[in-house]
């Protein structure tokens, strides 16, 4: 049986999307508005710490739920699939206690590979981190398979203004130490978690009692064991390969090429993941009832192009005029992160299409295929940055990797409207017709660049340009448009 709906949780796509976005919106607007003081607060080495640390907890934290969490969405019944919730649970608890030991035995060689040795009086938070980052994966995914994305936006916004309140605070006092970058993290993802918790337990803590039990997690154990068996080696590769940069750029360059990388990332995924993570959410849970109804290729075939639509006309912005955009809105010292940001956005835009779709691979239960292709993201990168870090041009390390990235993220998300049902060229039709759109404005702001307008100038016409784009894409994309007007009469009410 399912727990018994709501009028939220019989909501269409957009109304759900639109439901994470709000809160999502409101955080990345915070963000966005202090950024600009944090980057004048909080120099590039302190954002190369935060970097290091958040990288070692990553890559632990993808696996503290041996990937059950993704079962969470696959049963028909809310009592096999509480179980393994609670199965989830129980393996984030042994996980984050086993590791205590390992990174008690490989503190020193670590901080010694990554030349940070400031990382080590940090080491102690880091299986706390792995607790905390594990109950909130499970907790998430159980949030969606229920369907109240409500309660989900509003954990992250309230994560969102701790870590951003924590930083501005302290770093007005004086303190802006890479230690403090940490501490404001770790505080921001335990108030996600409480958050999200707390909802949760109040409205389902009953069921979890009456229908959790041994004999029905170790059913759910072996029913599942492909997860463990196969997305867990995939996980760990994919989390590995989105570190490794951190990790060898550290290690061939320096900490504060590690905080521009950060930073400049963290700018790429932040609008990126604005609309992409929330679609990717609803997405997953609806391409979950499509396979069931063999209804998948229609949805597939108008997320694709909703999220080229969203995605093209910020990756031609980046591309073309990313260093002004830093140069004007982080500071003069934050010039070489627009410089890298630049680099990385035509890999940007192919990652940011194909990582909602990529869950198709998890709908199917085609993890092998999954573990094959992280393999090959994983030796790309390493070979890429590996050569750039023999050669000592990080430019050339992160062209590298920005290529190698395009082609493999390319190729999933090929493969995936395979598994759709979906032929090739009708990706390329879709990409090659909303390219010719906004050509123009790329003509005109790669001619201001090529004159050497003022940075302020280039950036206010890249500003209009995209308002007046998504305008336009608003009143003619009716996802969007549903999204949009949604968005007014909820506020009006």
């Amino acid at each position: 049986m399912r727990l018994k709906e709501t009028n939220h949780t019989k909501s269409n796509f957009s109304s759900d999307v639109l439901t994470l976005v709000t809160g999502t919106t409101i955080g990345f607007i915070i963000t966005i508005l202090a950024s600009p003081l944090i980057t004048r607060l909080y120099g590039p080495q302190a954002f190369g710490l935060l970097a290091l640390f958040t990288s070692i907890t990553s890559i632990i934290s993808v696996i503290t739920c041996m990937r059950y969490e993704l079962a969470i969405m696959l049963p028909d019944s809310d009592e096999e699939a509480t179980n393994v919730f609670g199965l989830s649970l129980i393996f984030v608890i042994i996980v984050s206690i086993a590791s205590i030991p390992i990174f008690m035995l490989f503190q020193q060689p670590l901080i010694h590979f990554l030349k940070a040795p400031q990382l080590g009086a940090f080491f102690w938070l880091i299986p706390p981190v792995i607790l905390i980052n594990g109950i909130y994966l499970a907790l998430n995914y159980w949030n969606t398979r229920t369907k109240h994305f409500s309660r989900l936006s509003i954990a992250r916004l309230m994560g969102s203004c701790s870590n951003t309140g924590t930083q501005l605070g302290m770093g007005f006092l004086g303190n802006t130490s890479g230690g403090v970058l940490i501490g404001a993290s770790i505080f921001g993802q335990i108030v996600s978690t409480l958050t999200l918790g707390i909802q949760i337990i109040r409205d389902h803590l009953s069921f979890f009692k009456q229908n959790i039990t041994q004999k029905g997690m170790v059913r759910v154990l072996k029913r599942y064991s492909n997860f463990p068996k196969y997305d867990i080696w995939s996980a760990l590769l994919n989390t590995v390969s989105w570190q490794i940069p951190i990790f060898l750029l550290s290690y061939f360059f320096t900490t504060i090429i590690v905080g521009y990388y950060s930073f400049g990332m963290m700018m790429i995924q932040l609008p990126m993941n604005l609309i992409g993570g929330a679609i990717a959410q609803v997405f997953y849970q609806r391409a979950t009832e499509a396979q069931i109804e063999r209804s998948l290729r229609p949805l597939v075939e108008n997320i694709f192009e909703i999220l080229v639509k969203i995605g093209l006309f910020p990756m031609m912005i980046l591309l073309l005029i990313g260093k002004d955009i830093f140069l004007v809105v982080f500071g003069s010292q934050w010039g070489t992160a627009g410089m890298f940001v630049q680099i990385l956005s035509i890999w940007a835009f192919v990652w940011f299409i194909s990582s909602p779709l990529s869950t198709i691979v998890s709908v199917l239960e085609k993890q092998s295929w999954g573990l094959y292709l992280n393999i090959l993201i994983f030796s790309t990168r390493v070979i890429s940055l590996v050569i750039g870090g023999i050669i000592g041009n990080v430019l050339i390390a992160l062209g590298l990797f920005s290529i190698s990235g395009f082609i493999v993220y390319g190729y999933l998300c090929i493969k995936t409207m395979e598994y759709a049902k979906i032929p090739i060229k009708y990706s390329f039709k879709v990409i090659s017709s909303n390219l010719i759109k906004i050509i123009p404005a790329g003509v005109v702001l790669l001619l201001l660049e090529l004159f050497s307008v003022n940075s302020f100038i280039i950036v206010f016409f890249a500003f209009a340009f995209g308002l007046i784009y998504y305008v336009y894409l608003i009143k003619n994309e009716p996802f969007l448009y549903s999204l949009f007007s949604q968005n007014i009469m909820k506020h009006n009410k």
